[in-house]
Protein backbone atom coordinates (compact mmCIF):
# COMPACT_ATOMS: atom_id res chain seq x y z
CA UNK A 1 0.00 0.00 0.00
CA UNK A 2 1.65 3.24 -1.05
CA UNK A 3 1.89 6.60 0.54
CA UNK A 4 -0.77 8.49 -2.07
CA UNK A 5 -2.76 5.44 -1.44
CA UNK A 6 -3.18 5.77 2.29
CA UNK A 7 -3.60 9.58 2.11
CA UNK A 8 -6.41 9.14 -0.18
CA UNK A 9 -7.83 6.45 1.76
CA UNK A 10 -8.27 8.82 4.99
CA UNK A 11 -9.82 11.04 2.74
CA UNK A 12 -12.68 8.54 1.40
CA UNK A 13 -13.28 7.86 4.98
CA UNK A 14 -14.18 11.13 6.05
CA UNK A 15 -17.19 11.10 4.19
CA UNK A 16 -18.15 7.53 4.52
CA UNK A 17 -16.40 5.52 1.49
CA UNK A 18 -14.42 2.60 2.20
CA UNK A 19 -12.10 2.43 -0.42
CA UNK A 20 -10.85 -1.43 0.20
CA UNK A 21 -13.90 -2.07 0.03
CA UNK A 22 -15.35 -0.25 -3.55
CA UNK A 23 -11.49 -2.25 -4.74
CA UNK A 24 -13.12 -5.34 -3.79
CA UNK A 25 -16.40 -4.63 -5.47
CA UNK A 26 -15.26 -3.23 -9.11
CA UNK A 27 -12.81 -6.14 -9.12
CA UNK A 28 -15.81 -8.44 -9.35
CA UNK A 29 -18.23 -6.76 -11.94
CA UNK A 30 -17.72 -8.15 -15.21
CA UNK A 31 -17.15 -6.10 -18.49
CA UNK A 32 -17.88 -8.15 -21.81
CA UNK A 33 -15.09 -7.33 -24.20
CA UNK A 34 -15.92 -7.26 -27.60
CA UNK A 35 -13.89 -9.16 -29.86
CA UNK A 36 -14.59 -7.02 -33.24
CA UNK A 37 -11.73 -4.41 -31.79
CA UNK A 38 -8.85 -6.87 -32.89
CA UNK A 39 -9.99 -6.95 -36.46
CA UNK A 40 -12.18 -4.37 -37.58
CA UNK A 41 -15.27 -6.02 -37.38
CA UNK A 42 -14.07 -8.47 -40.36
CA UNK A 43 -14.90 -11.74 -38.74
CA UNK A 44 -13.83 -15.22 -40.19
CA UNK A 45 -16.60 -16.49 -42.48
CA UNK A 46 -16.81 -14.22 -45.48
CA UNK A 47 -14.07 -11.82 -47.17
CA UNK A 48 -15.19 -8.54 -48.51
CA UNK A 49 -16.24 -5.18 -47.21
CA UNK A 50 -18.31 -4.13 -44.46
CA UNK A 51 -22.20 -3.79 -44.49
CA UNK A 52 -25.12 -2.54 -43.30
CA UNK A 53 -24.29 0.91 -42.10
CA UNK A 54 -20.82 -0.35 -40.77
CA UNK A 55 -17.52 1.32 -41.53
CA UNK A 56 -14.12 1.63 -39.48
CA UNK A 57 -11.70 4.08 -40.63
CA UNK A 58 -7.94 3.83 -40.34
CA UNK A 59 -5.36 1.03 -41.93
CA UNK A 60 -3.20 0.97 -38.32
CA UNK A 61 -0.77 -2.07 -39.08
CA UNK A 62 -1.29 -5.16 -37.05
CA UNK A 63 -5.03 -6.11 -37.76
CA UNK A 64 -5.56 -9.90 -36.54
CA UNK A 65 -6.03 -11.69 -39.67
CA UNK A 66 -6.56 -15.58 -37.67
CA UNK A 67 -8.40 -16.72 -34.77
CA UNK A 68 -5.39 -17.68 -33.04
CA UNK A 69 -4.26 -13.74 -33.59
CA UNK A 70 -7.35 -12.86 -32.01
CA UNK A 71 -7.02 -14.21 -29.21
CA UNK A 72 -3.17 -13.36 -28.49
CA UNK A 73 -4.68 -10.01 -28.86
CA UNK A 74 -7.47 -10.38 -26.61
CA UNK A 75 -5.14 -12.45 -24.12
CA UNK A 76 -3.00 -9.40 -24.25
CA UNK A 77 -5.31 -6.83 -23.38
CA UNK A 78 -6.69 -9.26 -20.45
CA UNK A 79 -3.06 -8.66 -19.18
CA UNK A 80 -3.16 -5.34 -18.82
CA UNK A 81 -6.69 -4.91 -17.78
CA UNK A 82 -7.77 -5.96 -14.43
CA UNK A 83 -11.03 -7.37 -12.92
CA UNK A 84 -13.60 -9.81 -14.36
CA UNK A 85 -14.21 -9.93 -17.99
CA UNK A 86 -16.58 -12.30 -20.37
CA UNK A 87 -15.89 -12.37 -24.15
CA UNK A 88 -18.25 -11.09 -27.13
CA UNK A 89 -18.21 -12.76 -30.08
CA UNK A 90 -20.00 -11.95 -33.24
CA UNK A 91 -21.26 -14.99 -35.05
CA UNK A 92 -18.97 -14.21 -38.43
CA UNK A 93 -16.69 -14.98 -35.85
CA UNK A 94 -17.21 -19.11 -36.48
CA UNK A 95 -13.84 -21.36 -36.24
CA UNK A 96 -13.80 -23.82 -39.17
CA UNK A 97 -11.85 -26.25 -39.25
CA UNK A 98 -10.91 -28.90 -41.81
CA UNK A 99 -13.28 -27.15 -44.63
CA UNK A 100 -16.25 -27.33 -42.01
CA UNK A 101 -17.82 -24.73 -43.34
CA UNK A 102 -21.41 -23.80 -43.27
CA UNK A 103 -23.72 -20.34 -44.18
CA UNK A 104 -24.84 -18.07 -40.90
CA UNK A 105 -28.86 -20.02 -40.89
CA UNK A 106 -26.81 -23.39 -40.25
CA UNK A 107 -23.89 -22.43 -37.63
CA UNK A 108 -23.52 -24.85 -34.80
CA UNK A 109 -22.06 -25.03 -31.75
CA UNK A 110 -18.78 -27.15 -33.02
CA UNK A 111 -18.00 -23.58 -34.94
CA UNK A 112 -17.35 -22.10 -31.94
CA UNK A 113 -15.97 -24.77 -29.95
CA UNK A 114 -12.50 -22.92 -29.83
CA UNK A 115 -14.08 -20.02 -28.07
CA UNK A 116 -15.57 -21.94 -25.72
CA UNK A 117 -11.85 -23.71 -24.69
CA UNK A 118 -10.12 -20.20 -25.02
CA UNK A 119 -13.26 -19.16 -22.49
CA UNK A 120 -13.15 -21.57 -20.31
CA UNK A 121 -8.99 -21.67 -19.77
CA UNK A 122 -9.23 -18.08 -18.75
CA UNK A 123 -12.70 -18.37 -16.48
CA UNK A 124 -15.09 -16.14 -18.59
CA UNK A 125 -18.68 -16.36 -19.72
CA UNK A 126 -19.46 -15.62 -23.29
CA UNK A 127 -21.96 -12.91 -24.87
CA UNK A 128 -22.83 -13.68 -28.15
CA UNK A 129 -24.62 -11.27 -31.31
CA UNK A 130 -26.20 -12.75 -34.35
CA UNK A 131 -24.69 -11.18 -37.20
CA UNK A 132 -27.09 -9.37 -39.30
CA UNK A 133 -24.48 -7.35 -41.68
CA UNK A 134 -21.66 -8.28 -44.22
CA UNK A 135 -23.19 -11.30 -46.01
CA UNK A 136 -24.60 -11.70 -49.74
CA UNK A 137 -28.12 -11.54 -48.19
CA UNK A 138 -27.76 -8.23 -46.25
CA UNK A 139 -27.50 -6.18 -48.88
CA UNK A 140 -31.00 -5.01 -47.89
CA UNK A 141 -32.99 -5.77 -45.41
CA UNK A 142 -32.96 -8.56 -43.32
CA UNK A 143 -35.41 -9.75 -40.89
CA UNK A 144 -37.99 -6.72 -41.88
CA UNK A 145 -37.42 -8.27 -45.78
CA UNK A 146 -40.76 -8.70 -47.74
CA UNK A 147 -38.55 -11.21 -49.61
CA UNK A 148 -39.61 -14.55 -48.04
CA UNK A 149 -36.51 -16.54 -48.65
CA UNK A 150 -34.13 -14.04 -47.42
CA UNK A 151 -36.34 -13.35 -44.25
CA UNK A 152 -36.60 -17.02 -43.40
CA UNK A 153 -33.15 -17.38 -43.84
CA UNK A 154 -32.13 -14.79 -40.92
CA UNK A 155 -35.10 -15.98 -38.31
CA UNK A 156 -32.61 -19.41 -38.94
CA UNK A 157 -29.65 -17.72 -38.45
CA UNK A 158 -31.59 -16.19 -35.45
CA UNK A 159 -32.15 -19.30 -33.86
CA UNK A 160 -29.31 -20.74 -34.47
CA UNK A 161 -27.50 -17.92 -32.22
CA UNK A 162 -30.01 -18.93 -29.42
CA UNK A 163 -29.34 -22.63 -29.15
CA UNK A 164 -24.87 -21.75 -29.31
CA UNK A 165 -25.65 -18.83 -27.25
CA UNK A 166 -27.41 -21.44 -24.68
CA UNK A 167 -24.54 -24.18 -25.68
CA UNK A 168 -21.77 -21.30 -24.15
CA UNK A 169 -24.51 -20.48 -21.36
CA UNK A 170 -24.37 -24.56 -20.42
CA UNK A 171 -21.00 -24.69 -20.59
CA UNK A 172 -19.22 -21.96 -19.10
CA UNK A 173 -21.74 -22.12 -16.45
CA UNK A 174 -22.18 -18.07 -16.87
CA UNK A 175 -25.60 -16.79 -18.11
CA UNK A 176 -25.10 -15.73 -22.19
CA UNK A 177 -26.47 -12.17 -23.33
CA UNK A 178 -27.10 -12.39 -27.23
CA UNK A 179 -28.07 -9.67 -28.87
CA UNK A 180 -30.03 -8.95 -31.90
CA UNK A 181 -29.18 -5.84 -34.00
CA UNK A 182 -30.52 -5.24 -37.29
CA UNK A 183 -29.17 -2.90 -40.20
CA UNK A 184 -32.67 -2.31 -41.60
CA UNK A 185 -33.98 0.50 -43.17
CA UNK A 186 -34.27 3.07 -45.70
CA UNK A 187 -31.84 5.65 -47.43
CA UNK A 188 -34.85 8.10 -48.12
CA UNK A 189 -38.40 8.25 -46.97
CA UNK A 190 -40.55 5.64 -47.08
CA UNK A 191 -43.71 5.10 -48.68
CA UNK A 192 -44.60 2.48 -46.26
CA UNK A 193 -42.87 2.63 -42.57
CA UNK A 194 -44.91 -0.08 -40.78
CA UNK A 195 -44.80 -3.27 -42.85
CA UNK A 196 -41.40 -3.45 -42.38
CA UNK A 197 -41.64 -3.21 -38.58
CA UNK A 198 -44.45 -6.13 -38.65
CA UNK A 199 -42.24 -8.13 -40.69
CA UNK A 200 -39.24 -7.63 -37.70
CA UNK A 201 -41.75 -8.26 -35.10
CA UNK A 202 -42.96 -11.69 -36.98
CA UNK A 203 -39.33 -12.46 -37.47
CA UNK A 204 -38.31 -12.06 -33.86
CA UNK A 205 -41.77 -13.77 -32.93
CA UNK A 206 -40.58 -16.78 -34.57
CA UNK A 207 -36.64 -16.82 -33.40
CA UNK A 208 -37.76 -16.72 -29.67
CA UNK A 209 -40.68 -19.34 -30.69
CA UNK A 210 -38.11 -22.16 -30.48
CA UNK A 211 -38.09 -22.05 -26.55
CA UNK A 212 -34.63 -21.77 -24.90
CA UNK A 213 -34.05 -21.41 -21.21
CA UNK A 214 -34.26 -17.72 -19.78
CA UNK A 215 -32.23 -18.35 -16.75
CA UNK A 216 -29.42 -19.39 -19.01
CA UNK A 217 -29.49 -17.10 -22.58
CA UNK A 218 -30.83 -13.53 -21.70
CA UNK A 219 -31.84 -12.54 -25.45
CA UNK A 220 -32.07 -8.53 -25.68
CA UNK A 221 -32.87 -6.30 -28.59
CA UNK A 222 -30.49 -3.61 -29.68
CA UNK A 223 -32.71 -0.38 -31.28
CA UNK A 224 -30.54 2.78 -33.33
CA UNK A 225 -31.64 6.23 -34.09
CA UNK A 226 -30.16 6.14 -38.11
CA UNK A 227 -27.01 4.35 -39.79
CA UNK A 228 -24.96 5.15 -43.18
CA UNK A 229 -27.25 4.64 -45.95
CA UNK A 230 -30.43 4.33 -44.11
CA UNK A 231 -30.73 8.10 -42.63
CA UNK A 232 -34.33 8.09 -42.96
CA UNK A 233 -35.79 5.45 -41.39
CA UNK A 234 -34.32 2.44 -39.44
CA UNK A 235 -36.72 -0.38 -38.68
CA UNK A 236 -35.74 -1.35 -35.01
CA UNK A 237 -36.28 2.33 -33.90
CA UNK A 238 -36.33 3.18 -30.15
CA UNK A 239 -40.02 3.07 -29.92
CA UNK A 240 -39.89 -0.28 -31.27
CA UNK A 241 -37.32 -2.04 -29.31
CA UNK A 242 -38.71 -0.66 -26.26
CA UNK A 243 -41.96 -1.52 -26.76
CA UNK A 244 -40.84 -5.37 -28.52
CA UNK A 245 -38.98 -6.26 -25.09
CA UNK A 246 -41.47 -5.23 -22.78
CA UNK A 247 -44.22 -6.90 -24.52
CA UNK A 248 -42.20 -10.08 -24.81
CA UNK A 249 -40.11 -10.36 -22.01
CA UNK A 250 -36.59 -9.76 -22.83
CA UNK A 251 -34.36 -7.60 -21.95
CA UNK A 252 -33.35 -4.07 -23.48
CA UNK A 253 -29.86 -3.14 -24.96
CA UNK A 254 -29.12 0.53 -24.96
CA UNK A 255 -25.76 1.48 -26.83
CA UNK A 256 -25.49 5.09 -25.91
CA UNK A 257 -24.52 5.90 -29.85
CA UNK A 258 -27.89 4.83 -31.01
CA UNK A 259 -29.46 7.61 -29.68
CA UNK A 260 -30.24 11.33 -31.51
CA UNK A 261 -27.22 13.79 -30.48
CA UNK A 262 -29.09 15.50 -27.75
CA UNK A 263 -30.54 12.36 -25.54
CA UNK A 264 -28.18 10.63 -23.01
CA UNK A 265 -28.34 7.16 -22.18
CA UNK A 266 -27.27 7.66 -18.63
CA UNK A 267 -30.97 9.93 -17.99
CA UNK A 268 -32.18 6.73 -19.31
CA UNK A 269 -31.25 3.57 -16.98
CA UNK A 270 -33.38 4.69 -13.96
CA UNK A 271 -36.36 5.02 -16.44
CA UNK A 272 -35.82 1.10 -17.87
CA UNK A 273 -34.75 -0.27 -14.97
CA UNK A 274 -38.18 0.54 -13.28
CA UNK A 275 -39.86 -1.48 -15.68
CA UNK A 276 -37.73 -4.48 -16.62
CA UNK A 277 -35.69 -7.10 -14.34
CA UNK A 278 -32.53 -6.65 -16.73
CA UNK A 279 -30.76 -4.08 -18.40
CA UNK A 280 -28.02 -4.37 -21.23
CA UNK A 281 -25.69 -1.84 -22.24
CA UNK A 282 -23.23 -1.40 -25.20
CA UNK A 283 -21.04 1.10 -24.05
CA UNK A 284 -19.15 3.29 -26.89
CA UNK A 285 -17.91 7.36 -27.41
CA UNK A 286 -20.34 8.78 -30.59
CA UNK A 287 -18.32 11.97 -32.38
CA UNK A 288 -21.87 13.76 -34.18
CA UNK A 289 -22.85 9.59 -35.11
CA UNK A 290 -22.42 6.28 -34.35
CA UNK A 291 -18.69 6.07 -34.88
CA UNK A 292 -17.73 3.66 -31.86
CA UNK A 293 -14.73 6.01 -30.98
CA UNK A 294 -12.77 4.93 -28.02
CA UNK A 295 -14.12 5.66 -24.80
CA UNK A 296 -12.97 8.36 -22.91
CA UNK A 297 -13.38 9.30 -19.25
CA UNK A 298 -15.48 12.10 -20.62
CA UNK A 299 -18.57 13.34 -18.86
CA UNK A 300 -21.35 10.52 -19.89
CA UNK A 301 -19.13 8.13 -19.86
CA UNK A 302 -18.57 8.55 -15.65
CA UNK A 303 -22.48 9.91 -16.28
CA UNK A 304 -23.24 6.29 -17.09
CA UNK A 305 -21.31 4.77 -14.39
CA UNK A 306 -22.56 6.98 -11.56
CA UNK A 307 -26.11 5.45 -13.05
CA UNK A 308 -25.06 1.94 -12.58
CA UNK A 309 -23.82 2.33 -9.20
CA UNK A 310 -26.40 5.19 -7.66
CA UNK A 311 -29.07 2.52 -8.78
CA UNK A 312 -28.20 0.01 -6.04
CA UNK A 313 -28.93 -2.48 -9.07
CA UNK A 314 -25.07 -3.44 -10.97
CA UNK A 315 -25.65 -6.80 -10.85
CA UNK A 316 -29.01 -6.82 -12.92
CA UNK A 317 -27.00 -4.60 -15.96
CA UNK A 318 -25.23 -6.56 -18.11
CA UNK A 319 -22.00 -4.16 -19.49
CA UNK A 320 -20.39 -4.65 -22.80
CA UNK A 321 -18.44 -2.28 -24.43
CA UNK A 322 -18.64 -1.39 -28.33
CA UNK A 323 -16.22 0.53 -30.39
CA UNK A 324 -13.59 -0.02 -33.06
CA UNK A 325 -11.06 2.43 -34.38
CA UNK A 326 -8.19 1.28 -37.14
CA UNK A 327 -6.47 4.46 -37.13
CA UNK A 328 -4.44 3.65 -33.53
CA UNK A 329 -2.61 0.49 -32.04
CA UNK A 330 -5.80 -1.96 -31.91
CA UNK A 331 -4.46 -3.19 -28.42
CA UNK A 332 -3.89 0.27 -26.54
CA UNK A 333 -7.71 1.12 -28.32
CA UNK A 334 -8.90 -1.91 -26.23
CA UNK A 335 -7.41 -1.37 -23.46
CA UNK A 336 -8.00 2.48 -22.96
CA UNK A 337 -11.81 1.84 -23.36
CA UNK A 338 -11.87 -0.65 -20.76
CA UNK A 339 -9.82 0.93 -18.39
CA UNK A 340 -11.70 4.22 -18.70
CA UNK A 341 -14.67 2.84 -18.14
CA UNK A 342 -13.54 0.76 -14.91
CA UNK A 343 -12.04 4.52 -13.77
CA UNK A 344 -15.38 5.76 -14.20
CA UNK A 345 -17.14 2.73 -12.37
CA UNK A 346 -14.78 3.57 -9.49
CA UNK A 347 -15.42 7.39 -9.38
CA UNK A 348 -19.17 6.40 -9.48
CA UNK A 349 -18.18 3.75 -6.17
CA UNK A 350 -16.30 6.38 -4.19
CA UNK A 351 -19.41 8.61 -4.85
CA UNK A 352 -21.65 9.19 -1.31
CA UNK A 353 -24.58 8.92 -3.57
CA UNK A 354 -27.01 8.36 -0.96
CA UNK A 355 -25.82 11.46 0.99
CA UNK A 356 -26.50 13.01 -2.07
CA UNK A 357 -29.64 12.08 -3.04
CA UNK A 358 -30.57 12.85 1.03
CA UNK A 359 -29.41 16.63 -0.15
CA UNK A 360 -31.87 16.96 -3.12
CA UNK A 361 -34.73 15.06 -1.53
CA UNK A 362 -33.97 17.76 1.04
CA UNK A 363 -33.99 20.62 -1.50
CA UNK A 364 -30.63 21.47 -0.52
CA UNK A 365 -29.23 22.14 -3.72
CA UNK A 366 -26.70 24.76 -3.19
CA UNK A 367 -25.45 22.14 -1.13
CA UNK A 368 -25.17 19.51 -3.96
CA UNK A 369 -23.95 21.44 -6.32
CA UNK A 370 -21.09 21.96 -3.82
CA UNK A 371 -20.46 18.82 -2.79
CA UNK A 372 -20.81 17.33 -6.48
CA UNK A 373 -18.11 19.91 -7.50
CA UNK A 374 -15.59 19.05 -4.55
CA UNK A 375 -16.26 15.42 -5.41
CA UNK A 376 -14.38 15.79 -8.71
CA UNK A 377 -10.68 16.67 -7.10
CA UNK A 378 -10.66 14.29 -4.61
CA UNK A 379 -8.28 11.64 -5.13
CA UNK A 380 -9.37 8.62 -7.07
CA UNK A 381 -6.54 8.30 -9.20
CA UNK A 382 -4.54 6.90 -6.20
CA UNK A 383 -7.77 4.74 -5.87
CA UNK A 384 -6.94 2.99 -9.03
CA UNK A 385 -3.55 2.90 -9.03
CA UNK A 386 -4.05 0.81 -5.76
CA UNK A 387 -6.74 -0.85 -7.58
CA UNK A 388 -3.94 -2.07 -10.63
CA UNK A 389 -1.64 -3.23 -8.26
CA UNK A 390 -3.60 -5.49 -6.20
CA UNK A 391 -5.32 -7.06 -9.93
CA UNK A 392 -1.67 -7.31 -10.70
CA UNK A 393 -2.26 -5.02 -13.88
CA UNK A 394 0.14 -1.97 -14.41
CA UNK A 395 -1.30 1.60 -12.84
CA UNK A 396 -1.11 4.63 -14.92
CA UNK A 397 0.43 4.86 -18.35
CA UNK A 398 3.18 2.59 -17.18
CA UNK A 399 0.96 -0.31 -19.30
CA UNK A 400 1.98 1.35 -22.72
CA UNK A 401 4.90 0.20 -22.60
CA UNK A 402 3.82 -3.47 -22.93
CA UNK A 403 1.77 -2.09 -26.07
CA UNK A 404 4.93 -0.75 -27.69
CA UNK A 405 6.76 -3.98 -27.04
CA UNK A 406 3.61 -6.44 -28.38
CA UNK A 407 3.65 -4.23 -31.73
CA UNK A 408 7.04 -4.89 -32.49
CA UNK A 409 7.93 -8.31 -31.60
CA UNK A 410 3.82 -9.51 -32.71
CA UNK A 411 1.86 -6.94 -34.62
CA UNK A 412 4.88 -5.77 -36.80
CA UNK A 413 4.65 -9.47 -38.03
CA UNK A 414 1.36 -9.12 -39.62
CA UNK A 415 1.42 -7.60 -42.73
Amino acid sequence: MNKEYIIAKEKYAKIGIDTDRVIEELRNVPISMHCWQGDDVKGFDFKGELSGGIQTTGNYPGRARTPDELMADIDKVISLDGGKHKLNLHACYAVFENGDWADRDALLPKHFQKWLEFAKERGMGIDFNPTFFSHPKANGLTLSSPDEEIRSFWVRHGQACIRIAEYFAENTGIPCVMNVWIPDGYKDIPADRLSPRKRFMQSMDEILGIGYDKSKVLVTLESKVFGIGLESYTVGSAEFGMGYVLSRGIVPLMDNGHYHPTETVSDKISSMLLFSEKLALHVTRAVRWDSDHVIRLDDETKEIAKEIVASGRIDDICIALDYFDASINRIAAWVMGMRNFRKALLIAMLTPNAELARLQSEDRYTELMVRQEELKSYPWGAVWNEYCEKCGVKPADEWFSDVREYEKYELSKRV
